[in-house]
């Protein structure tokens, strides 16, 4: 009887330091990827904001697709104006402007940027960005607007569940993650407020 009481108790203490391994790793592990995968997202969002003002830059607007923002970045071309002179001078004689070109590939590598992967999302297994882009009336002008991003279920793997909320109270797996705004011209991210 002695024995199958001490087996009884083992177990049980066995169970408990599970029990209690398990309450205190899982909210460890679950902010430890939530912050590396989040920052990955981030800072993927980081660049294809970066590659969409150049975009904006060559052709005026934003790119509305994945494919016309790597089609533009591997074939267009930058132009910068160089002012000689003050412009503002009525009196300058000797004013000039001269234009230079340089590829957008070439601006990209500099960058360190790659455009043929800008549009997977980090840790999703070859999911894409949602990407959106159209004009609006601002103030009497006709601007360009952009969003690009995606929701935090989409790469946060195993932890897209909502219970895991209760380790972060900020933590919705359906929220978004993105820059830009369709209703006015903004191109901040909601992770930057």
């Amino acid at each position: 009887m002695r024995i199958i009481i001490n087996v009884i108790l083992t177990a049980a203490i066995l169970g408990l330091l599970y029990l209690l391994y398990t309450s205190i790793s899982e909210p460890i592990s679950f902010k430890n990827n939530y912050d590396t995968r989040k920052q990955a997202v981030v800072d993927r969002l980081i660049k294809i904001r970066q590659v969409q003002e150049c975009y904006r830059g060559i052709t005026g607007e934003f790119a509305s697709s994945f494919g016309d923002l790597e089609n533009v970045m591997k074939t267009g071309v930058f132009k910068i104006v160089q002012v000689f002179g003050d412009p503002d001078d009525p009196t300058n004689k000797t004013l000039r402007y001269d234009t230079l070109r340089t590829n957008a590939i070439d601006s990209m590598k500099i960058l360190g940027i790659n455009v043929d992967s800008l549009k997977f999302i980090p840790y999703a297994n070859g999911a894409q960005f949602d990407i959106t882009a159209d004009t609006m009336t601002y103030q009497k002008t006709l601007v360009p607007i952009v969003e690009v991003g995606t929701t935090y279920d989409k790469f946060m793997g195993k932890f897209a569940d909502a219970k895991y909320a209760r380790y972060d109270s900020g933590y919705e797996p359906g929220a978004s993650i993105k820059f830009g705004d369709m209703n006015k011209p903004n191109t901040s991210g909601n992770w930057e407020r």
